[in-house]
């Protein structure tokens, strides 16, 4: 009796050996396909440009305009962002391979609801 249960035991961990190394070696494979992924967007050379614009519907300067100053920062691609409540203004630095103006629009328009902040006057300029 006490062999079967050490046989049975010996079998399952197999098993589960088994099972395990297929897992990881489908996670490898797919890590290695997201690593080549991320590499071939590496290759591509950086476009950088900055965009400024009016924002209006700002009240205040830390839960209006830092707040959106905070989440165009989050976006990939973007270098730096600034917004200037006095001046309703922003201007953000970014990589045009991974941002557009009007992706910086939306952002900025679809914070707090989306019925709060209106984009005006884009312009895009690259930079030097």
């Amino acid at each position: 009796m006490k062999k079967i249960k050490v046989f049975s035991l010996i079998i399952l961990s197999a098993i589960a050996l088994t099972s395990c190394k297929k897992e990881n070696e489908e996670s490898a494979k797919v890590q290695v396909a997201e690593t080549t992924k991320t590499e071939a967007q590496n290759d591509v050379p950086a476009k950088v440009e900055t965009a400024s614009f009016t924002i209006d519907g700002m009240t205040c300067e830390i839960g209006c305009a830092k707040t959106i100053e905070s989440k165009l920062s989050g976006l990939e691609g973007v270098e730096e962002a600034k917004v200037n409540f006095e001046e309703k203004k922003a201007t953000v630095v970014f990589d045009a391979n991974k941002q557009s103006a009007e992706s910086l629009k939306s952002t900025v328009e679809d914070v707090a609801g989306g019925d709060t902040y209106t984009v005006s006057d884009i312009q895009v300029t690259p930079k030097a």
